[in-house]
């Protein structure tokens, strides 16, 4: 079984800003929520055979709490966050009228300039994807909000920009499994 979850809270995520690749750690209730995933897989039995990280530093502190200290965290650049370029740090409380208009409809409102393009969010959370497809055991994929709906839109082609659109908490988690040579719809985690 894979498990693709979201960092906990880090201070830019309380202060409401568009973090991308700055590289925060996770604040304190970040860490509580982290601890928590964790005491979540521990009691259901879930143990990783596996744990991939984005390069972030509240990604690895994601990892490192929810999968338990002895997990080996392999680093993957493909599923650090989207890259916002000149967006980068904007306050979500007030942000240009373009990241307005843009994030009130992902799929159908124009992307601003020098924002990482979602199709390219989702050809390298789909190549990341399909690289460990198959793998034995259960995997932890430690990622961030924009770039795991990339994955999950990648997971779900039928779900036609519908996870664009969707709110992903910190420390949100969806299931999905491996089967006949594919990989199934990922279904969130209520915990």
């Amino acid at each position: 079984m894979y498990y693709i979850v979201r960092h906990g809270q880090t201070e830019g995520n309380k202060l409401k800003t568009l973090q991308g690749r700055s590289n925060r750690p996770l604040n304190e209730l970040g860490m509580e929520q982290a601890k928590t995933l964790g005491e979540y897989f521990a009691d259901e039995g879930i143990r990783f055979d596996r744990v991939y990280s984005s390069p972030l530093e509240r990604a690895q502190q994601t990892a490192r709490l929810a999968a338990g200290d002895d997990a080996e965290i392999i680093v993957d650049d493909r599923i650090i966050e989207i890259d916002y370029g000149p967006y980068e740090g904007a306050s979500l409380m007030d942000p240009p009228e373009e990241i307005k208009v843009f994030f009130a409809d992902f799929v159908n409102n124009p992307q601003p300039e020098g924002i990482e393009p979602l199709d390219e969010i989702v050809a390298r959370m789909g190549e990341f994807l399909e690289e460990i497809s198959g793998c034995q055991g259960n995997v932890l994929i430690s990622t961030h909000a924009i770039a795991m709906k990339g994955g999950l839109e990648y997971l779900d082609p039928e779900a036609n920009g519908a996870f664009w659109s969707r709110y992903i908490a910190n420390c949100s988690v969806y299931a999905f499994d491996w089967a006949d040579g594919e990989y199934q719809v990922p279904q969130e985690i209520e915990y």
